[in-house]
């Protein structure tokens, strides 16, 4: 009569032998992939950017859903629920992983245990754009202005908790300056509403604001990291602009449930750093401003549990944390 070690050895061999073989022949039904905001923001940009060719790579469908909600808060969380099979992904971004856990006490999600990294896809700067409207042409201008008419300048944001939120707090706490904020359920309807002169000025991923630029309706006054972005090489950091060490740069990458089979990770990555690597995905990401940072899932999650804590310091300094 086999040893309840030997039973045990035994149902752990059946587990693999299960787990290789669900992973063999995965995928073999579409997958969704999850962005925790509306459509228009720079997570949709860079998410449907590398669905499309991880799809054609997999030989199955990456389906992309918008799920929008509390700071990403709620597709995050619904990510992290999920049945870790693989077949529901989440374009993870430091809104979410890094920010949320900060900004809320209960965000109803741990970015370090509920995920399985996958890997990075890349990361971009917010930019600081204003109406063509809006008197400020340069920093300088806009925090005078802000001075001479305290608590009158309201700045949009993707939602309460987004990393465009907390830049902006950030950026009102180094510059001495009180800004009003406006979330929205997305840069998109941020975007909009900024581009309608509803709202004078705005923090928004570079990725989802560069066309208007561009186009000149809108003006950008400066990008949060701390060099220059090589699709704006004309903007000023806003360090370079007067608040030395200012840096707030945006991550993407791809997460699974927790419990996700390493096997199926490991697909998924190699998809992604294959997609990644391929000259339409490298253009398509590059004309939006999105600096490709491809790594190993290991990578990745050394990447959330820094940039967590970064931001998490940011959230306290600004004063944003909400109950």
């Amino acid at each position: 009569m086999p040893t309840l070690k030997q039973l045990l050895c035994a149902a752990a061999a059946l587990v693999l032998t299960a787990s290789f073989a669900h992973a063999q022949n995965y995928p073999s039904r579409p997958i969704t992939l999850v962005i925790p905001f509306a459509p228009g923001g720079s997570t949709s940009v860079v998410g449907r950017g590398v669905a499309d060719k991880m799809g054609e790579l997999l030989g199955e469908k990456l389906v992309v859903d918008n799920r929008p909600g509390a700071g990403g808060t709620v597709g995050t969380k619904a990510v992290a629920k999920s049945e870790p099979d693989g077949y529901t992904l989440l374009l993870g971004y430091t809104g979410t992983l890094a920010i949320g856990p900060s900004l809320y006490k209960n965000p109803g999600y741990d970015p370090r245990k509920d995920f399985a990294p996958i890997g990075m896809i890349g990361n971009a700067p917010n930019s600081l754009v204003v109406h063509p409207s809006f008197p400020a042409k340069t920093v300088a201008e806009l925090i005078a202005y802000a001075k001479a008419n305290p608590g009158k300048v309201n700045f949009g944001s993707a939602g309460a908790g987004t990393a465009s939120h907390i830049t902006g707090e950030y950026f009102a706490s180094a510059a001495g300056i009180k800004l009003v904020h406006i979330p929205y359920k997305g840069t998109g309807p941020a975007l909009t509403d900024l581009l309608g002169g509803h709202i004078p000025m705005a923090f928004a991923p570079v990725p989802a604001s560069h066309a208007q630029v561009t186009g000149g309706k809108l003006r950008a006054l400066a990008v949060t990291s701390s060099s220059r972005s090589g699709l704006m090489p004309d903007v000023p950091t806003i360090a370079e602009s007067g608040l030395a060490g200012f840096d707030a740069s945006l991550y993407y990458g791809l997460v699974a449930p927790a419990g996700t089979p390493k096997p199926i990770i490991d697909k998924l990555n190699k998809a992604l750093r294959d997609a990644l690597a391929s000259d339409e995905v490298k253009k398509q990401l590059g004309n939006d401003g999105t600096d490709i940072t491809p790594g190993t899932p290991e990578d990745y999650a050394v990447l959330i549990d820094r940039d967590e804590k970064k931001w998490a310091g940011l959230v306290k300094a600004s004063g944003a944390e909400q109950e």
